[in-house]
């Protein structure tokens, strides 16, 4: 059965409590690895300046300590442990498992692949003008 990491384990200590419960499950599902939870303002000031979060520090759920979203990523070993960041089917098995981890936990989860939550995409949903495939984030309180 695959585990985290000490990489992930200690991205997913910086967690809300609901997020490491919903990891764990996934991992037994689908071997994959968390890329980043909490996110200090150096961070965050980064990942806008890249392109990679629209919101400013302290406005972003990564912000929050506890962190109330999680990045994820599955992982393909036969490469060498490597992320395919093109492979969006890859990620949207992975976010499915989490949504399913979190029906079965009673647990309301917005997704970077899918923010309205209508199960599509980018492409030709035009409410998707924003891709962040590994993003997971807490939507209830």
């Amino acid at each position: 059965m695959p585990v985290f990491g000490k990489g992930s384990l200690a991205q997913l200590e910086t967690c809300d409590p609901r997020l490491k419960i919903l990891a764990h499950d996934v991992i037994k599902l689908i071997d994959h690895t968390i890329i980043q939870g909490h996110r200090d303002k150096a961070g965050q000031d980064k990942a806008v300046a890249e392109g990679k979060s629209k919101k400013p520090w302290p406005t972003g759920n990564h912000n929050a300590l506890p962190s109330r979203a999680i990045d994820v990523a599955p992982v393909y070993y036969e490469a060498g442990a490597k992320i395919d960041w093109s492979d969006i089917g890859a990620f949207g098995r992975l976010v499915g498992a989490y949504q399913y981890a979190a029906f079965i936990r009673g647990v309301t989860l917005r997704f970077g692949i899918d923010w309205d939550g209508d199960f599509r995409s980018v492409g030709p949903d035009p409410d998707e003008s924003f891709l962040d495939a590994p993003h997971i984030e807490l939507v209830d309180p």
